[in-house]
């Protein structure tokens, strides 16, 4: 039997967890019908969590795991792990950066053109057969309209490299002005969704971004704008969000993340002017391989006394 043990909180593929039970003793939060029981009869022994992005690691959890020296993730974003603990407490914590930002950039204009061009209630009227005899609606360019995007880092970089080839002029928020970025530098949110068509969030998670997409800025978004969230859920004020489609403060949302996945509000399954992706922006067969493999040569790296590849504490 393998001598490290890890706690995973979640499952990852398959090619993933034959390569870590071949290599360390993992206990299956995730399966467990009593978490706490198998924390307290394990927990002395853990030395690895392995997580998911959505999932975290609390500092409530850590502090179950006297032995524990290093936090993996699975995914770019965490604001799910509690990093000042991990600091505090000389646990380091790696992610997976830069392997998902192609697809999620892609999946930002994929759902930038599926609610412009309105293509899931396109493919319904198709499906349903009343082509013929109901007509398709008018939809809304893409091509040449203003793209603010909300973000400028990796991923919002690449977004924007996606949007540049659409010929669509580009404005960015973000913290800072980025001296390598060609586009133009808003630092007021409210005036970059006034000047924009499309608003693209890209911006981390946490406690600075939370709802930092808000009724204000839908309503200087405008009732032709769209917004598409790629980031977190926490970055949108889902109930003005809500409003906004509901009474036209805004015409259409394309959205991959929520509050609360996956049992997500259920008033976004009655709108008609939403796209709804299940938090799918690394969802390919290649980013999740790549992904999994920097999960684990972190965990290899960290136990054979080797510089991480990606850390973030």
């Amino acid at each position: 039997m393998p001598e490290m043990e890890i706690l995973m909180a979640g499952a990852y593929p398959e090619w993933d967890m034959v390569d870590l039970e071949a290599n360390y003793r993992i206990h299956r939060l995730w399966e467990a019908t009593d978490r706490q029981e198998l924390i307290a009869r394990v927990g002395k022994d853990i030395r690895a969590i392995a997580t998911r992005g959505e999932l975290g690691a609390s500092a409530e959890l850590m502090a179950q795991l006297p032995k524990l020296e290093i936090v993996s993730c699975y995914g770019v974003g965490t604001d799910a792990i509690d990093l000042s603990y991990a600091r505090a407490n000389g646990i380091r914590v790696t992610n997976t950066p830069d392997v998902l930002t192609e697809d999620v950039a892609d999946i930002a204009i994929g759902l930038l053109i599926a609610t412009a061009r309105q293509i899931p209630q396109a493919d319904v009227l198709v499906r349903s057969g009343q082509w013929g005899s109901v007509a398709m609606p008018l939809v809304t360019r893409v091509s040449g309209k203003k793209v603010g995007v909300a973000g400028m880092g990796r991923i919002g970089k690449a977004i924007a490299k996606r949007a540049a080839a659409f010929g669509c002029e580009i404005s960015y928020f973000a913290r800072n002005e980025h001296k390598d970025v060609a586009h133009a530098y808003q630092p007021d949110l409210v005036a970059l969704a006034d000047w924009a068509d499309f608003l693209i969030v890209i911006v981390p998670g946490g406690q600075a971004t939370m709802k930092i997409i808000n009724a204000d800025v839908l309503k200087a978004l405008g009732p032709n704008g769209m917004l598409i969230n790629v980031s977190r859920g926490t970055t949108v004020d889902e109930e003005a969000l809500i409003a906004a489609l509901r009474d036209g403060t805004i015409k259409a949302a394309g959205l991959d993340v929520f509050l609360n996945e996956p049992k997500i509000d259920a008033r976004f399954l009655t709108l008609p002017n939403v796209v709804l992706q299940p938090h799918h922006g690394s969802g390919t067969v290649e980013t999740r391989k790549a992904m999994g493999q920097l999960v684990r040569d972190n965990l290899a790296a960290h136990f054979a006394g080797n510089p991480l590849p990606t850390p973030v504490v």
